[in-house]
This record gives structure tokens, sequence and C-alpha cells, in this order.
């Protein structure tokens, strides 16, 4: 599991990296004024299909079931089921492509309704161009379902790099030609369709040859009913944190500059989530639904407990991190171009207190593949919406008090709401549980993290004396706290015995194998 598990998080650093550099130019480019939340609203809907769709939700509902039909059936079998969830699924986007087109700007007015006309009418323009990705994700996420079933990781977790690529090759271009702001979201905004072919078009000629998903066909008997009945709520389930995001920004619309820095400060909080999250989702959910299938109950808790001490081994100092170094590497990664000063300001307000949703975010990440494992997708989802209702509720409310760190506080709580339900809920029905060396890590893991975090609390302000800096400068003190942080937890994981140099040197070795 640790070789899977290593190749799944290589692929996505590699792509939130290139979505780094893809923001950082879209904030250089578009800055955050009302042209940017036009553009990042729409792009927000794009990144909920994604979630949706790709980053592990119909994973999570589409591999347990494949796996069964394949150990029960045969390959035969299990690859007429994936021919017809891939022809259904995609027929249905599809359709669901068109109608989203005619509907949009009444979707766009329910999304943002304290967007002026000058910036309502623009995110729906960006939405339209976008769309064509819908149709592109579905069989291309079915596709890379199916190889994570076979244990085929790397293919999946490297193809999403084109989306990103693609975007910033046409940024790279804007940027040279000098376009205007709305000219060039609207460049951008066609470019993601694009994206969305292009990661298809190479998903279908690496697997090529493969006769898993045939022949294809588009039917909707008990058998496809079944499956869409668990797939949808675990699709909704696994796409919590951005429908956090985009429950945020209902309330922001009416702020000026809000929605872009709710916008930016997640996308600081989705490179820790997007690795600890995507590669537990990814990998995890085939081994439980392995463990669960045999009624290893012992095999089932160690693959819980070890996934639940990495998602808290990286979340934690991630989230302590990002809360000490917020101005800083707003400032670095994103103060360029139009993108100004009180920007940066608004963005590491946003992110200081959005930070706190990191730990819940993630727990909810390692928490629900226990409930896909064993076909139960309606609990994940309830948790989900919960934590949507407390997000809203208290987003207009603190939203009105203390403007946009209110309203990442009100997802903070929203996000926590979701995890909290979900131990609760897997206590009382299937004794979710861990061994005692998890229990004894995950104290010292927290103890550790703490230290790290004090310590760079203590020290940037001191090393970071001058917000005037050059940039290189900027980035190489940076760059040195972070990387003191990590040999500072590092060194307490091993004097607190959680890890070993041995542990560690062997599990490199056999990833490589």
């Amino acid at each position: 599991m640790i070789r899977s598990l290593l190749t799944v998080s290589t692929g996505t650093l590699a792509s939130r990296l290139l979505g780094f550099a893809r923001d950082a130019m879209v904030a250089a480019l578009l800055g955050a004024g009302p042209v940017a939340d036009a553009f990042l609203l729409a792009f927000q809907l794009v990144n909920v299909v994604r979630r949706l769709l790709t980053e592990g939700a119909l994973n999570n509902a589409l591999v347990p079931i494949w796996l069964s039909v394949n150990e029960t059936k045969g390959p035969v079998a299990a690859g007429a089921f994936a021919g017809r969830v891939l022809g259904t699924v995609s027929t249905a986007l599809i359709a669901l492509t068109v109608a989203a087109g005619l509907l949009m700007p009444l979707i766009i007015a329910a999304l943002a309704p304290g967007f002026a006309a000058t910036t309502l009418h623009p995110a729906v323009t960006d939405a339209r161009l976008m769309l064509p990705y819908l149709a592109f994700a579905g069989p291309a996420t079915v596709t890379m379902a199916l190889l994570n079933a076979q244990g085929r990781f790397a293919l999946t977790a490297f193809a999403p790099l084109l989306f990103n690529s693609a975007l910033i090759a046409v940024m790279i271009v804007l940027f040279l030609r000098r376009w205007d702001e709305s000219d060039a979201a609207f460049a951008v905004a066609t470019t993601v369709g694009i994206a969305g072919l292009l990661q298809l078009l190479i998903l279908i000629l690496r697997s090529r040859g493969s006769h898993f998903a045939t022949p294809l066909r588009v039917t909707f008997d008990s058998e496809m009913r079944g499956f869409l009945a668990k797939a949808i709520p675990g699709m909704v389930a696994g796409a919590g944190p951005q429908l956090l995001i985009v429950a945020g920004a209902i309330v922001a619309s009416s702020s000026p500059s809000a929605v872009s820095w709710l916008y930016f400060a997640n996308r600081l909080i989705e490179l820790p989530l997007g690795i600890v999250g995507v590669a537990v989702g990814a990998v995890l959910v085939p081994e439980l639904a392995r463990t669960v299938h045999a009624d290893d109950h012992n095999a089932t808790t160690h693959a819980q407990s070890r996934g639940l001490e990495l998602a808290t081994g990286l979340a934690l100092p991630a989230t302590l991190g990002l809360i000490a170094l917020s101005d800083p590497v707003v400032r670095l990664l994103f103060q360029h171009g139009a993108f100004v000063a009180a920007d940066t300001t608004g963005t590491a307000q946003a992110l200081a207190w959005l930070a706190l949703a990191l730990p819940a975010q993630v727990l909810i990440k390692a928490l629900s593949p226990a409930f896909f494992a064993r076909g139960d997708t309606m609990t994940p989802l309830w948790a989900t919406l919960k934590g949507l209702a407390v997000t809203i509720v208290l987003a207009i409310v603190l939203g009105r008090l203390f403007g946009v760190p209110g309203i990442a506080v009100a997802i903070a709580f929203g996000a926590w709401s979701g995890a909290l339900s979900l131990i609760r809920r897997g206590a009382n029905t299937f004794g979710f549980s861990i061994d005692a060396a998890a229990r004894r890590r995950l104290l010292r893991i927290v103890v550790a993290a703490l230290a790290m975090g004090g310590l760079l609390w203590l020290t940037a302000p001191f090393v970071l004396t001058s917000a005037d800096a050059p940039v290189p400068m900027h980035l190489l003190l940076t760059a040195v706290l972070i990387a003191g942080g990590i040999a500072v937890y590092g060194l307490f994981l091993v004097l607190l015995g959680v890890i070993r140099w041995n542990e560690a040197i062997s599990a490199f070795r056999q990833s490589s194998v």
C-alpha cells in the first residue's frame, strides 16, 4: 500500500504545484476585482465537478462494486458492468451539460446573489465556456476509477497534470500579448473545456488494448439504478470541502473581491488536502474494500489506523504552518501584476482561519472510506449536508460581524461538524476503531506538530522582517522557514518514537521496488 500511496501522492503533489503556478498566473492576470470574482465563481463550478467526479469521489463508489463483481462473477461480467457505467455516466453528463448551459443564468444568480449585473453576466459567460469540461470529465473519471481498481495508479495520478499544463500554456501567451482582463478571462475559460478533452484523450490512448469496460451500453436497469443510488451520495460527500467553499462564496458574493480572496486562500488549503485526501481515497478505498469483503477485522483495523495516522501526521503540521506563514506565503505566491497588497492582506486573513478546517477535511477523507467500503454512501452524504447547513448559517452571522475572516471561520466549523458526525456514526454502527499503536502515535504526532508550529510562530516575524524585500530573498527566507519547520517536525517524530530511521528507509525501499 505504501508504494501505491507514494505514487498517487507524487502525482497529486505535481498537479497541485502546477495548480499553484496556474493560480499565481490567474491572480497576476485578473487580480481580485469584479473580473476575477466572475471568473473564479465559474471556475468553482468546475472544481466542484472535479471533486464530484475526478478526485476520488466516483472512485470511492465504483471500486468496491467493481471488485465485488470481478471476484464473484469474473472479469467478463466486471467488464460488462464497467461498460454500462461508462456509457450511462457519459450520456447523462452530456445531457446535464446541455441543461446547465441553458439554465446557467439562474445557477449563477443562485450561487452569487450579491453580484452586480456587471459581474453576473461575465460569470455566466465564463461558466458556459467551461461547461464542455463536464462532458469530458465523466468518461475520464470512470476510466481512472477502473484503473485504480486494478492497481494501475501511475496513469491516473499523472493524467490530471494535462489540465493545469494547458491552462498555464494559454496564460503565458496572454501575458506576452497583454490581453485585456475580460478577454483574458474568456480565453482561459474556453481552455478549461479543451484541457478536459486532453485529459480524456491521454487516458484513452494509454489504456487502449484493455477490455475492462466492454461492451459500452446506456442502460438504467435495476443494477445501474442501484449503483447510481450509491454513487451519487458518495460523489456529493466526496466534494464536501469544495461545496463548503461554494457555500461561503454565496454569502461572500455581496462583498467586492471576497470571492477571490476565499478562492485563493482555499487553493493553499488544497495542497495538503489533495496530497492526503486523494491518495487515501484512491488507495485506502480498494484496500478497505478487500479487507471488508474478506471479513478480516484485523486487516481492516490496520488499514484504518495507518490511514488515520497518515492523515493526521500530514494535515496537522500543514495547518499550523499555514497559520504561522499565511501572510508571507500569500505575498510570495500571488502578489504580482493585478494582485495588489490589499488583496494579499484579505487572502492571508482568510487563510489563517480557513486553515482550521484542514484537519477536519482530511479526517473526513480518512474516515469516509470505512463507510464506502461497506457500501454506505448515505452517512458521508448526511455529514456533508450537515456541514453545509452549519457553514451557511454561521457565515451569514459571522460574515456580517467580521467579513471574510468570519466566513472562513464558518467554513471551519462546518468541516468539523461533518468530521465529528462521521466519528460518532462510525463508532455506533460498525465499531470504527484504531489499534493501540495508532492511539499512541497520534498523541505524539500532535505534540511534534505543536512544537513545529510554535517555532514557526516565534521565528517568522524576525526572519521575514520586510514586506518589501526582493522576491528572490523573500522566496529564500520563506523556503528556509518551511524547511526548518519540516526538519523540526521530523526530529520530534523520531525523538518521540513515532517513526524510526530504519522503518522510513525500509518503506522507501519497498516503494521503489
